[in-house]
């Protein structure tokens, strides 16, 4: 197909391929007939996920969880020059 074709081409329709076959025009599978559609953002914006909600999301242990902290100092010296740069 040359891109004037491809530009045309019906939205239920795709091009498949698969390894030792030609390629061929194949039915999009309606993606509302899946059982788990309702999962989706599509279905539900409630589904969306907030990649920035999770990401702003900081550490808080509960007052009886056990933990250990570090104290780490670091010199003008180990910033200026990064390991393996040198080698």
């Amino acid at each position: 197909m040359d891109i004037d074709e491809l530009a045309v081409l019906d939205g239920s329709k795709c091009i498949l391929q698969l390894r030792g076959v030609r390629p061929f025009l194949s039915s999009k599978y309606d993606i509302t007939r899946h059982p788990n559609y309702k999962y989706l953002a599509d279905f539900d914006k409630k589904n969306t996920f907030d990649i920035e909600g999770f990401l702003s999301t900081q550490l808080k242990p509960k007052p009886s969880e056990v933990y250990d902290v570090f104290e780490v100092d670091v010199s003008e010296d180990d910033i200026a020059e990064p390991a393996g740069e040198n080698e």
